[in-house]
């Protein structure tokens, strides 16, 4: 089936359910080109052999496949927790969508397809997932259940949020980060996708809040969801345009090349900062960009996995 046809004319999905078990599967069949070469229809039962550890579980007949070392996880070992939390403020269904198309997606849209997509791998691992999606108002929490009726119960809100109309209101990500650290009680690996796009004045608040999620033990990824070649590269043509801020409806008139310069150096330097934030407080920064395949995200995916002991 061609994943194109599976999305929705109105801006959400068909099926996300099958649409994020078919990414994974094109993710799992390609994975003999990455660093878990090997790791593919077993990754669900076995996790990396660590030096020092006890050699008793190692699976010799994996071992004769890949010539790589795993051991065998039992179900006791499964049992990860992961939290996902989504910004659905304005600024995160930019690009304007008619039809969206696995090729054309916009921030919200890959946000949800790429949540899907590690949900799929969780329920195969029968492991816990709770969902928090915030804009001017936290408008949905489910906390970490590991059933099968929870699953389709949070990929029914992934899509709602997705064909969602949303008004042009910012959103303080900081107020809502902090309200979901509080309710953060077991230790979990938490996966937030936001464009990160907020008043300046905001950042010190912003990074307090990504902080304050490390607690309890947390091991944070944060997916800086973008549309890199028009957002980051601010690759339009040089004829006049109108530019409005989606979230306040501020508009201005200009040329892109009188600006174009000065923009990428003001974004490189906030994404530098952005980065040098992440590293000082061990959270770990992925750039996403929605024109690429999810292949990215679900790498850092399995990365995070192993570092959480999983």
């Amino acid at each position: 089936m061609d994943l194109q046809q599976e999305i929705h004319k109105g801006g959400g999905f068909t099926n996300l359910d099958l649409l994020a078990r078919q990414v994974v599967e094109g993710y799992i069949s390609g994975i003999h080109k990455s660093p878990f070469h090997g790791f593919s229809a077993e990754f669900a039962e076995h996790k990396i052999y660590n030096n020092g550890e006890s050699t008793k579980h190692i699976d010799w007949k994996l071992f004769a496949k890949t010539d790589k070392l795993y051991t065998k996880r039992y179900e006791e070992e499964t049992n990860l927790r992961c939290h996902f939390i989504i910004d659905n403020s304005a600024s995160m269904h930019y690009p304007k969508m008619g039809r969206q198309s696995i090729d054309s997606l916009n921030k919200i849209g890959f946000s949800a397809l790429a949540t899907a997509g590690i949900m799929q791998i969780l329920k195969r691992q029968r492991d816990a997932m709770g969902l928090s999606i915030y804009s001017d108002e936290f408008e949905f929490y489910a906390p970490e259940k590991g059933s099968e009726r929870h699953y389709y119960m949070l990929i029914n809100a992934l899509n709602e949020m997705s064909e969602r109309k949303v008004q042009q209101k910012s959103t303080n990500t900081y107020k809502f980060l902090h309200q979901i650290a509080e309710k953060l009680k077991r230790r979990s690996l938490v996966f937030l996708f936001t464009d990160m796009f907020q008043a300046d004045a905001e950042e010190a608040e912003l990074f307090e809040a990504l902080r304050h999620l490390k607690y309890n033990k947390h091991e944070v990824v944060l997916f800086h969801v973008t549309d890199k070649k028009r957002e980051l590269s601010f690759e339009f043509d040089n004829r006049p345009r109108r530019f409005t801020d989606v979230e306040t409806g501020e508009q201005i008139d200009l040329f892109s090349d009188n600006i174009r310069e000065n923009y990428r150096e003001a974004l490189e330097k906030y994404v530098s900062a952005l980065k040098l934030e992440c590293a000082k407080y061990k959270i770990s920064y992925v750039a996403a960009d929605v024109q690429e395949k999810f292949d990215r995200i679900l790498t850092a995916y399995m990365i995070e996995r192993q570092k959480f002991g999983g």
